[in-house]
């Protein structure tokens, strides 16, 4: 395919915000507060800031460099980097982690726009009958329809911005949905600042425990940080293929990563006050945001409001993921099979949802089928975060710090000797010796090796 007909980003608000939307999803509205809330709160929080710094910007840098380098996919990028060597199956691994990753995505993305619709039904509200939020939740996400129906919903209304390219869908979409993210947020944790007993939240959130730090809070900061940035799963070496040439990306991926970092803040602003206000605890796993929220929700004054705000939010924050990640398939199928991007979002679809539903059935009417005592929903999860992930990451920075020519590295991050890159040498030491050690650390603690 001809570089110069390829479809790409159109400004650098437009790169900003579509990364964003990669990076801050569901890893940030779901994933981070419950992490932080198992982990000790300011303590896990200082150090998965301090790791994003310098672990996940110089990640994400690599990934860029490769896609903008190579101007191509994920498997593409690395095919025409390293011609004569299968660094391509990295490039490959990262496309089987973006669909592993859709599976389970779309399953609790599409948890969210059913809480969307309770909330638009009153459910969550004082002023109505009062139903057990625990009751609710495991009454519909065993069901076989409904999950279902929200999965495929979800898949579709990504597919859509899919269709319409990179710079009239990914682009333009991003540059509503994230500023809109961001309004959402801040309006919920003024809320849930406002509650009577909400400055316990915000200690467990900002006053660190420091004795609360080991070895596994240590290891699943770090863990967030790649999971929370998109390391790992060719979202970012895809997008970054679409960077132009004279955009800065040590400053986008700065911009990007202390963004990230924002709105995880935020989300835990949202959250934990709430969450101590109403005499409950932040350590309740995945359970926190379908199940204490609604309860929370219910008790509090004009609670259906902040209900239908906050499931709104989360579900811009699912999908923004699921289209980042359904993109890295798309533009794998388009330029390496010559497929037409409507037939290739169909098809990429189509095959998300085929598997995704044995992931949403999981809970319902397949819940008994287990592999290595774990359900098809936590194996997908399992298998993304814990293998396919860090390996790809680590790949990542390998290739990078070790085998492509440090020149081309150079010249492609100095955007061809226009830009001075004073940290360049602490950028390879980083890729070379630091984040190598410290991803692998996250690979074996997620086998359960250490």
């Amino acid at each position: 395919m001809n570089q110069n007909s390829r479809d790409g980003f159109s400004s650098r608000f437009g790169v900003f915000a579509a990364v964003i939307g990669s990076a801050v999803g569901l890893g940030n509205i779901w994933r981070f507060p419950y992490m932080a809330g198992e982990n000790g709160g300011a303590a896990f929080l200082i150090i998965y800031f301090a790791f994003v710094l310098i672990i996940g910007i110089p990640a994400m840098l690599s990934e860029f460099i490769i896609g903008r380098r190579g101007q191509s996919n994920s498997y593409g990028s690395f095919k025409k980097l390293a011609p004569k060597k299968p660094w391509y199956l990295v490039g490959l691994m990262g496309i089987l982690a973006a669909f592993v990753i859709l599976t389970f995505y779309s399953t609790i993305t599409g948890w969210t726009l059913e809480y969307v619709v309770l909330a638009v039904k009153d459910v969550f509200s004082s002023t109505t009958a009062v139903q057990d939020p625990k009751q609710v939740f495991e009454h519909f996400h065993t069901q076989a329809a409904r999950p279902l129906i929200w999965q495929l919903t979800t898949m579709f209304l990504a597919a859509v911005v899919i269709m319409f390219g990179v710079r009239k869908g990914i682009e333009s979409s991003a540059k509503v949905l994230m500023p809109l993210l961001f309004v959402f947020l801040v309006i919920l944790a003024v809320k849930a600042l406002t509650l009577p007993g909400s400055a316990e939240g915000l200690k467990f959130l900002f006053k660190p425990d420091f004795s609360k730090i080991n070895s596994d809070v240590l290891l699943a900061a770090l863990g967030q940080s790649v999971f929370s940035l998109s390391v790992g799963m060719g979202a970012l070496i895809t997008y970054g293929s679409y960077i132009k040439k004279d955009v800065n990306m040590s400053r986008t991926a700065f911009s990007v990563s202390i963004t990230d970092c924002i709105m995880a803040i935020l989300a835990g602003m949202a959250i934990f006050p709430a969450v101590y206000s109403f005499g409950m605890y932040p350590d309740q796993g995945p359970g926190l945001v379908f199940v204490v929220l609604p309860a929370i929700f219910q008790q509090m004054t004009g609670g259906v409001y902040f209900a239908l705000l906050f499931f709104v939010l989360v579900a811009i924050a699912g999908i923004t993921s699921i289209i980042s990640l359904l993109e890295v398939i798309v533009a794998y199928l388009v330029e390496e099979f010559k497929l037409k991007r409507v037939l290739a979002t169909t098809v990429a679809t189509t095959l998300a949802c085929a598997l995704g539903a044995f992931t949403t059935l999981s809970f319902g009417p397949l819940k008994h089928v287990q592999i290595f005592n774990k359900s098809i929903f936590d194996n997908s999860d399992f298998f993304a975060s814990n293998i396919l992930l860090p390996l790809g990451a680590l790949f990542v920075v390998v290739f990078l710090g070790w085998f492509y020519d440090i020149r081309q590295t150079k010249d492609e991050l100095s955007n061809q000797g226009t830009l001075k890159i004073r940290l360049f040498p602490v950028f390879m030491f980083i890729i070379r010796f630091i984040a190598p050690i410290a991803i692998l650390m996250v690979f074996l603690k997620g086998l359960g090796v250490v």
